[in-house]
């Protein structure tokens, strides 16, 4: 699997995020071109900056690796196709191997084998966290509402 941790930025390297992430949202903002030019501060021989074309889609999403940074979070980066071990994937969602095992025996997610071992595919597994999410959600709306009706809530 080809995913990348980026640690933590330090201080210093988060208030540079910040700035920078500030920047390029204006820019982006104000901007409907099919490219965003971005000069760059290394002149060449000739002092010469270089100038870069950037497509607004991957500076959005530069601008959201600069939000991260700046809030001092660690990040990963995975492609979105990509697929993990039933270890890998307990590890992405906080949980044990057993019960993502236990998870794709009930069918509520799905995997794919390679010889004897299962693949699980990432958007597969994001989708799920998703689905976890909004069921805990909903068990908790239903407590709150029935807290209510037994005028336990002030």
């Amino acid at each position: 699997m080809s995913e990348k941790i980026l640690e933590p930025a330090t201080q210093a390297e988060a208030e540079m995020a910040a700035t920078a992430r500030t920047l390029l949202v204006a820019a982006l903002d104000h901007s409907k071109a099919k490219h965003v030019e971005l000069t760059l501060d290394l002149p060449d021989e000739e002092g010469k900056a270089p100038v870069l074309k950037v497509p607004p889609k991957a500076l959005r999403f530069f601008a959201d690796v600069l939000r991260q940074m700046a809030l001092r979070e660690p990040m990963l980066l995975m492609p979105q196709k990509a697929q993990m071990t039933t270890q890998e994937a307990a590890a992405f969602l906080n949980v044990s191997r057993p019960f993502v095992i236990k998870e794709i025996d009930a069918g509520r997610l799905t995997c794919h084998m390679v010889n004897t071992h299962r693949r699980i595919d990432f958007d597969e597994l994001v989708r799920y966290q998703a689905a976890q999410r909004e069921r805990s959600e909903a068990a908790l709306r239903r407590m709150h509402e029935i807290d209510r009706e037994l005028g336990e809530e002030p």
